[in-house]
Formats: structure tokens, C-alpha cells, sequence
């Protein structure tokens, strides 16, 4: 039977992968040029909240304390709404590269969130694990061989990519407390309801004026799994992983993300494997390992 750690890691391991998948879906959803940022999230938001709330029914009933609606609505703007968003609309405007090298910051604004509000130490093997697959990602991406030619990025979106890491490393950093006092249907249900509430008002002029038939069909696929995989399933994944490892553990495996699109790459014939990427790969791994087994703050945080 698998302990408690162990499945904490295999359900951000198949969160993580999902989310890769979902990098190359959105850049095709994004050039498609057929639907708004605003008008997916949305999508995904009403789908997400369908689930969760249907899911709910078939389960026990669980009252959220007064004093944590507030905190939930927070942790819905800073974990979901603004990632999704940031992420949606950069997409646009930068290249594959410095996507996937801003994205690397992410365990590294964790830590020190983890650091700040949950007083998690910063110790030197975990440090010393962020630096080794901060190393091993670089490393990665910088001899990856892209296809397309050189794709321009824009200030504002390199903002947008820094506000979307910043954002969603402090929901890790902070609202696992609040994550852990409830069952994962239970909070996810309300936050992903605060965030369709957040969303529709932005959204709805595009919500009637999108053509949804004049979509291509391989796009309509590609929204279908960003709703149901990267949405539903993924933000079921990854509170879940919380309530069993450490942030800075979970954050660690955003590093998936590019491996997961190298794979899709090689797999398609954009790609081919070669030692690098093998190289790559076995320094983000170890990084991960070596953060695994740094001592957390306290028994109460593992």
C-alpha cells in the first residue's frame, strides 16, 4: 500500500504532466486566434465548478467556517484567476524559451513564501536541490532545438509571466493551512466558484460574441482537455499533493513542464533526444530527490 508521501508525489507528478500537455494545447489554442483569454478561462472556470459541485453531492457534506469564505475567495484570485489568466494572455507574447526559463522561478519565490509565512526552513539541501534542477532546466532549454525560428517576447508579457509565477508560488507558500482544514472537492468547489464569479463580468461580451462553431475541431479537442485534465483534474491533483508534501516539494515539479513538452516535441519529429536532454533530465530529478529529503519545519508541516 502506498504511504502518504509517496502519493502526494505521484498525484503532483500527474499534475505537472498534465500541465505540460496543457502548454502546447494553449499555444495551439492561442495562434488559433479563435477564442479570448478571457473567454477560455471562463470555459474552464464553469466547467471546473460544474465538476466539483456534482462531485460534491455524491459525497459527505462538509460546512466551511464563516471566517474562511474570504480567505477562499483570496486564495481563488491568487491561485487561480491570475495564474490562468497571466498565463493565457503571455502566451501570446512570448517565445517558447523564456516561457519555460521564467517558469523556472516558481520553486524559488515558494521557498521563500514557505519561508515567510509557514516558517519553513531554507535548508542548504534544499537550496542546493532548487539550484541543481534550476541548473538542469537551463541546461535543458538552452539546447533544446527549437523549430520556427526566433519568436519575439515583449516586456508585458515577460510581466505577465513573472506575475503568474510570483502569484501562484504564494498560494503554495501560504494557503496550505487553509487547504489541509478541508476536503479537496470541498475548497475546490468554492474556489473555483469565487473565480467564475471573478471572471464572468470580464467575460461576458465575449462569451456571446465568440463564434464556438467557427472553432476548429482539433481546438475544440484541445479546450475540452484543458477544461477537463489541466482544470478539473490537475487542481484536484495538487491540493491534494499539499495536504501530503512540503510547498517547495510541489512547486518543484512545475520543472516537469518543459520535459513533459520535450517529450511531445521528440514524439512528434519536432525533436530528437540526444545527452543533453538526458542530462537535463537526471539533474532535475536529482534536485527534486535531494529537496525531498530536507528536513521540514515541523511535524505538523510534513
Amino acid at each position: 500500500m502506498l504511504n502518504d508521501k509517496l502519493k502526494g508525489h505521484l498525484a503532483i507528478g500527474a499534475a505537472y504532466t498534465i500541465f505540460g500537455l496543457n502548454l502546447v494545447f494553449c499555444k495551439d489554442i492561442a495562434n488559433s486566434e479563435s477564442i479570448s483569454p478571457y473567454v477560455l478561462f471562463t470555459l474552464r472556470a464553469i466547467g471546473a465548478s460544474a465538476l466539483f459541485w456534482l462531485l460534491s453531492a455524491f459525497m459527505p457534506k462538509e460546512r466551511i467556517e464563516k471566517g474562511d469564505y474570504w480567505k477562499i475567495a483570496v486564495a481563488s484570485l491568487v491561485g487561480l484567476f491570475i495564474p490562468q489568466m497571466t498565463f493565457l494572455m503571455a502566451i501570446t507574447m512570448t517565445s517558447a524559451i523564456d516561457t519555460a526559463i521564467i517558469g523556472t522561478l516558481g520553486p524559488i519565490f515558494t521557498m521563500i513564501f514557505a519561508f515567510f509565512f509557514l516558517k519553513e526552513p531554507i535548508t542548504g539541501k534544499k537550496a542546493g536541490g532548487v539550484a541543481l534542477s534550476f541548473a538542469g532546466i537551463l541546461f535543458l532549454i538552452f539546447n533544446s532545438v527549437h523549430a520556427g525560428g526566433a519568436a519575439v517576447t515583449s516586456p508585458l508579457g515577460v510581466v505577465l509571466l513573472l506575475l503568474n509565477s510570483i502569484s501562484f508560488s504564494l498560494y503554495l507558500g501560504i494557503f496550505r493551512p487553509l487547504i489541509s482544514k478541508y476536503s479537496v472537492v470541498t475548497f475546490m468547489k468554492w474556489t473555483f466558484l469565487f473565480a467564475l464569479m471573478v471572471s464572468l463580468p470580464i467575460s461576458a461580451k465575449g462569451l456571446i460574441t465568440t463564434n464556438f462553431l467557427a472553432i476548429p475541431i482539433n481546438v475544440r479537442w484541445e479546450i475540452g482537455f484543458l477544461i477537463f485534465f489541466a482544470t478539473f483534474v490537475a487542481y484536484f491533483l495538487i491540493p491534494y499533493s499539499q495536504k501530503l508534501i512540503r510547498p517547495t516539494l510541489v512547486s518543484m515539479y512545475s520543472y516537469l513542464q518543459p520535459i513533459i513538452a520535450a517529450i511531445v516535441s521528440i514524439w512528434t519529429g519536432i525533436d530528437t533526444l540526444n545527452w543533453q536532454k538526458i542530462l537535463s533530465a537526471i539533474l532535475i530529478v536529482g534536485g527534486v530527490i535531494l529537496v525531498s529529503k530536507s528536513r521540514a519545519a515541523s511535524p505538523r508541516q510534513r
